[in-house]
């Protein structure tokens, strides 16, 4: 009982001293202070004394030199700045000082900034805390509206993914170097030629208005400039030569007759019921299995598309994947494998029964005529409506989580679709993009007639608008002497006439290797390079090559040939000089269209002389310029000075207004009926034949009258007598009859030797043998008006009898 009591006491003694060391623990802040008083004030005793020592250093300049020759001043400095490197709190709170081989920063400035980002961290922190102890929360997110999808932001690397948990995801960007060229597997060559695109439909299934004999004569089509080894000139002439009696059927729409008349139902009008379901997935790359699919695609109703496209190792493009969802199952078909088979989906593909929902259907419908001559009748395009809902963001990403509650990833949205056998990830992707596109086809029709009331207008409105999308043809980039104005526009900066040729030399050498290899103008050669070489028109073939990084591998194997084209814009003058040596401005004047100051007067158009007022001045300013010089020795009135200034600045303000003689017109532009040259030009051919024919019938006209008064002319004159005295005509009153002159009479006696042959054409009076001494200062005897300027002898002619001796100035 006694050894009882005993651990009983003992127990309790142990456990009252645990507890009031607890107490005691639980009453200091830190260990070795009582409270936040006491840690204050030892904080601040502790930076007062290092603000003391650092200030006893010696200080930055020749001081601190002096004292870092000696050896030992260097390793206490070298020391102690590991020490702080190595301190707990910079690795706690550094951001760049968890470097794990400290040794080789061995420069003072990389030290020093580690400090210094360890300090910015540490006093933002602490910033931090003092605000939430002041009740302050900046890591509380703001109050966004109900149903607000912020963008997505991708920040720091440009693959990582910004999310709330410490790990963070990664996109994958999955691509092959070694990846083989679909475009060597294709049965028909691609078309990179600097020709028109011309369709490659030769079947229209669906038809109301048959197709032209164009696109079914194989016989016509069969030789292209493009299969043809021929400079790109030559081969656009031998396509324009070939193609110009079928030039309206080549370039218009095969369906434009079909979509003009297309009427949609009043069932596509009223109220959807949508349903979300559960399907099965289907690949194909057969034929067979092709073909199959259209007939499914034939016998229903609607079908959802999208395309996956790759334009980075191609000139034009490429579609590598098109995805068709329909209520009940999806299908991936592989378009790099049955490209030149894709023609069989016309048949369901512009049925005009069938409704075909895309999103965001631009770049589809000119991909689908490049690259299989597909065409969509009845379209449906949700992006456009979800612009006429008027929604915060009409991406599918925003569509797909606003109707479906779908997150969308977009991990993949950088993957080179070219890959084959493609990754079960990739294949999951691309058919999420089509999976719930006709769910959200229901529900926005049914939210455009909820919207509008249930009346059909704005619903009809985004059919109307899908159609003209469905109306785009495909242009293939056509290359011109311009083309590479609006790229410099672009760029906003201003080159010299040197540099602005380096880019125009290189700009063509970029699109003529592009077409050849059948790469992207952006493989080739990227536009900021481009312009940085233009820019800085290296001398030496190094400096092409630093200009760009990281190095495109055909700019390394051509580097010689983009430096010849360097030195043959650095041979161009900078500046244009006058025929008197003077310099003259740049090229390019910005200022205003009457401001003809700084531009040359070979750059203005020139006038034909037409008889206005403009070429009349013209022709006499050449005859004043010598008058000027020849009176220039004599003192000139106010008047003339005036006169001289005014016509030295005469300057026709509307020739800014006329087009320059070195315009340029695409040929091919000219032969497109859809284009506005092609009205143009046709309108101003019709009245050029007009207006020739009305010249020609007025020169007849002046011809036959001319003959016609010079017979009359000659008969009565014959048929007066030479001796004859002429008979007097009575006057009326008060007129005088003039006595003839000599000469007249001569005239008269002889008229076959002065009768000057009849002209069929107008000559112009000549300047040159008119009497242009009216311009002269001749200065007249009964002028009687006081000129300051005369001399003062002509002054006393005047005045007679009145003399005074003024002192001479």
């Amino acid at each position: 009982m006694a050894t009882s009591k005993s651990n009983d006491s003992t127990n309790s003694g142990t456990q009252n001293s645990t507890s009031d060391t607890n107490d005691e623990e639980k009453a200091e802040l830190c260990p070795g202070f009582k409270d936040v008083d006491a840690f204050v004030k030892y904080g601040l005793g502790a930076v007062l004394s290092a603000t003391k020592a650092s200030a006893g250093l010696p200080q930055a300049g020749d001081e601190y030199d002096f004292y870092r020759s000696f050896p030992g001043f260097q390793e206490f400095c070298e020391s102690q700045g590991d020490k702080l490197l190595h301190c707990q709190i910079m690795q706690h709170h550094g951001c760049r000082s968890h470097m794990r081989e400290r040794n080789k920063l061995t420069g003072l400035e990389e030290r020093f900034d580690l400090v210094v980002d360890s300090n910015d961290v540490i006093l933002e922190r602490a910033g931090i805390l003092l605000d939430e102890a002041d009740g302050l929360n900046r890591s509380q997110q703001p109050v966004m509206p109900a149903g607000f999808q912020p963008p997505k932001i991708v920040v720091s690397s440009w693959n990582r993914k910004v999310g709330s948990g410490s790990r963070s995801e990664m996109f994958r960007l999955l691509h092959a170097k070694n990846v083989a060229r679909p475009q060597l597997k294709f049965k028909e060559k691609v078309d990179n030629s600097n020709t028109p695109f011309v369709p490659k439909i030769f079947i229209k299934p669906n038809a109301i208005k048959s197709l032209p004999s164009y696109f079914t004569n194989k016989q016509i089509r069969k030789e292209r400039p493009e299969d043809l080894d021929v400079p790109a000139a030559l081969a656009d002439f031998i396509h324009q030569q070939r193609t110009q009696e079928h030039v309206e059927d080549m370039f218009a729409h095969p369906y434009q007759y079909e979509l003009d008349h297309l009427a949609i139902p009043e069932s596509l009008l009223s109220k959807p019921r949508s349903n979300l379901l559960c399907t099965k997935c289907s690949f194909i790359d057969a034929l067979e299995d092709l073909v199959a699919l259209n007939e499914k695609l034939c016998r229903l109703s609607e079908f959802a598309v999208d395309l996956e496209h790759h334009s980075y190792r191609s000139f034009l493009g490429l579609t590598c994947l098109m995805q068709i969802s329909t209520r009940e199952e999806d299908f991936i078909i592989d378009t790099l494998e049955l490209r030149s088979e894709m023609y069989i989906l016309n048949e369901s593909f512009t049925d005009p029964t069938i409704v075909k929902v895309f999103h965001g259907a631009d770049s589809d419908m000119e991909w689908l005529q490049r690259d299989f001559g597909l065409y969509v009748v009845n379209l449906f395009d949700t992006h456009q409506a979800s612009r006429a809902l008027n929604l915060a963001r009409h991406s599918l990403d925003h569509l797909l989580k606003h109707f479906c509650n779908v997150d969308s990833d977009k991990r993949y949205q950088l993957a080179d679709w070219r890959i084959r056998p493609l990754p079960d990830e990739m294949v999951q992707y691309a058919r999420t993009d089509t999976h719930y596109l006709l769910y959200i086809y229901d529900s926005v029709r049914a939210q455009l007639l909820d919207f509008n009331h249930g009346q059909t207008g704005l619903l009809q409105c985004v059919w109307n608008k899908s159609k003209d999308i469905s109306l785009k043809k495909y242009l293939k980039p056509i290359y011109t002497e311009e083309s590479y104005l609006e790229l410099q526009r672009k760029q906003k900066k201003s080159f010299n006439t040197q540099q602005l040729t380096a880019f125009r030399l290189l700009f063509a050498w970029r699109d003529k290797l592009a077409r050849q290899e059948d790469e992207s103008t952006g493989y080739v050669l990227p536009t900021h390079m481009m312009s940085k070489i233009s820019e800085e028109l290296p001398k030496e073939p190094q400096g092409i090559i630093a200009c760009c990084n990281p190095v495109p591998p055909l700019v390394r194997q051509q580097v010689n040939e983009l430096h010849l084209l360097v030195q043959q814009a650095r041979e161009m003058p900078l500046l244009k000089v006058r025929k008197d040596g003077c310099q003259q401005w740049p090229e390019v004047t910005l200022f205003g269209p009457h401001d003809t100051s700084r531009v040359s007067v070979s750059d203005l158009p020139q006038f034909p002389p037409d008889g206005n007022s403009c070429s009349n001045v013209r022709t006499l300013l050449p005859f004043l310029k010598e008058l000027e010089t020849k009176n220039d020795q004599e003192s000139l009135s106010v008047a003339h000075m005036k006169a001289r200034r005014i016509i030295e600045s005469f300057e026709n303000p509307f020739r800014m207004y006329l087009p320059a003689p070195d315009v340029h017109i695409n040929k091919n532009a000219k032969f497109d009926p859809s284009s506005k040259i092609f009205e143009i030009s046709k309108r101003w051919k019709l009245q050029s034949i007009e207006q020739q024919q009305k010249e020609l019938e007025a020169k007849r006209k002046a011809k036959q009258e001319a003959k016609e008064q010079a017979k009359k002319v000659t008969g009565n004159e014959s048929a007066k007598g030479g001796g004859k005295k002429r008979e007097r005509v009575a006057s009326e009153v008060g007129e005088s009859t003039p006595k003839p002159s000599k000469k007249l009479m001569k005239s008269a006696v002889n008229p076959q030797m002065t009768e000057p042959p009849p002209q069929d054409s107008f000559t112009p009076f000549d300047y040159s043998q008119s009497d242009l001494n009216v311009f002269a200062d001749t200065k007249s005897k009964d002028n009687t008006q006081f000129d300051p300027n005369r001399k003062g002898h002509d002054f006393k002619k005047k005045v007679l009898g009145f003399r005074h001796n003024w002192p001479k100035r």
